[in-house]
């Protein structure tokens, strides 16, 4: 698990592998094969790390992580 900055949610090794995948521009359905997960899992997952951010699109969580130098 990973914070960078006091009170920041903590997002785990697999969300920061999402989060990577997904800033280099991939479609979900791309980044479901490269890490062997359902694209409806990775969807979830998207969607469990957007709500813990407080955000509401993928790339606001791309941009949140960024930011703090988590990618």
């Amino acid at each position: 698990m990973t914070t960078n900055q006091v009170g920041d949610p903590v997002l785990d090794a697999e969300d920061l592998r999402l989060l990577r995948l997904m800033a280099t521009g991939l479609p979900l359905e791309t980044v479901a094969r490269r890490t062997g997960l359902s694209e409806r899992t990775v969807r979830r997952r998207v969607r469990a790390i957007c709500d813990r951010l407080g955000v509401t699109a993928r790339i606001q969580a791309v941009v949140w992580a960024a930011r703090r130098g988590l990618l």
